[in-house]
């Protein structure tokens, strides 16, 4: 199974409550944090929830 290279390149701050409960559900909390995370369906969803925010990479 692949996994997935999120990293957050924009602010949370002034985003909509969930849009940031998503990123640190990722485990994204700071600017320039990076997780990897499996390529499934929920994750899908989730980056593509808050894409504007971050970053994605195959890894």
């Amino acid at each position: 199974m692949a996994n997935l290279k999120i990293k957050l390149v924009k602010s949370l701050n002034g985003r909509l409550q969930k849009h940031k409960a998503t990123a640190e559900s990722l485990g994204l909390r700071k600017i320039g944090a990076e997780t990897i995370q499996p390529d499934n369906a929920p994750t899908r969803g989730k980056i593509e929830l808050i894409k504007y925010l971050i970053s994605v990479t195959q890894e």
